[in-house]
């Protein structure tokens, strides 16, 4: 499993849980001095991202990006995928394919998150599940095309009133015509909604592409009450490669925030698998 950490472009959500704050070179630079393996980016939109600089950026700190966010189009703009107005949809849907693009050529994979939107108005739960349904099948298909993933994040009830859980949302994926769809499983909701974190994890088996490492608390691993080391057996278990990403609120500040969370990587990569001598 590799490292990744979180850095935020979008001025509207100032203070929330990403670590760095201060651009894409601060970001890369400080990641890197650290020992992370990748930064994870939330831009304010498709155009913000300069591919060519941001590949020499990841190539002068051999520091990789490990997703691009797509949740702009919906703090910036209030636009979902599921949102009762088609014309809104549209807008959703354009913005998301061309933050798909950009990521792609970066050779990352975009996430899915509060861009799902949910269920509200005119339409019903049903009716907006159709609606995710095609819009992640086009989607997912776009993504395939740069030979990347597309993520979905299943979100706690708070947020999303559409899927909620890991089992939950393997099973929606699951039912999909394209197979380029994958889980982004995030600690922090999954401390809201599910029973068991590494049961949750089993159940979502090969579908699981991206791991949000963050504790119960939204900080950094360990200053929280989230058991670490059943997640990381269960991750082990179903042959989980990708990235712990830790997208948590910088407190006390962003440089503690970011040593904490390499130390708890690293503590966890070190513990030795169930059944070694």
């Amino acid at each position: 499993m590799k490292s990744a950490i979180t850095v935020s472009l979008v001025a509207q959500v100032m203070g929330g849980p990403f670590v760095y704050w201060d651009g894409l070179d601060d970001a890369f630079s400080k990641a890197a001095a650290l020992g992370f393996d990748a930064v994870e980016i939330f831009p304010s939109s498709p155009a913000e991202l300069d591919v060519e600089e941001v590949k020499a950026l990841a190539a002068k700190h051999g520091c990789a990006v490990a997703a691009v966010g797509t949740g702009a189009g919906w703090v910036v703009n209030k636009w979902t995928l599921t949102h009762a107005d088609p014309a809104v949809r549209t807008r959703a849907m354009e913005f998301v394919a061309d933050m798909i693009d950009v990521a792609g050529r970066l050779g990352a994979p975009a996430i899915i998150g509060s861009m799902q939107g949910r269920w509200e108005g005119a339409i019903t739960r049903e009716e907006a599940l159709g609606i995710l349904a095609n819009s992640l099948e086009e989607l997912g298909e776009r993504a395939a095309r740069h030979g990347v993933p597309l993520l979905y994040e299943p979100l706690n009830r708070y947020e999303t009133n559409l899927i909620n859980t890991v089992s939950e949302t393997a099973d929606f994926l699951r039912s999909l015509r394209t197979k380029n769809v994958q889980i982004l499983a995030d600690l922090f909701h999954m401390n809201i909604e599910e029973l068991d974190l590494a049961a949750a994890l089993r159940m979502g088996s090969e579908k699981v592409g991206h791991v949000h490492f963050a504790d119960s608390n939204r900080r950094a691993i360990g200053l929280g009450h989230t058991a670490i080391a059943p997640v990381i057996a269960a991750l082990r278990e179903i042959g989980y490669r990708g990235y712990l990403s830790a997208e948590i609120v910088p407190l006390p500040n962003a440089e503690t925030a970011a040593r904490w969370t390499i130390d708890s990587f690293r503590a966890a990569m070190a513990a030795p698998v169930e059944g070694d001598v």
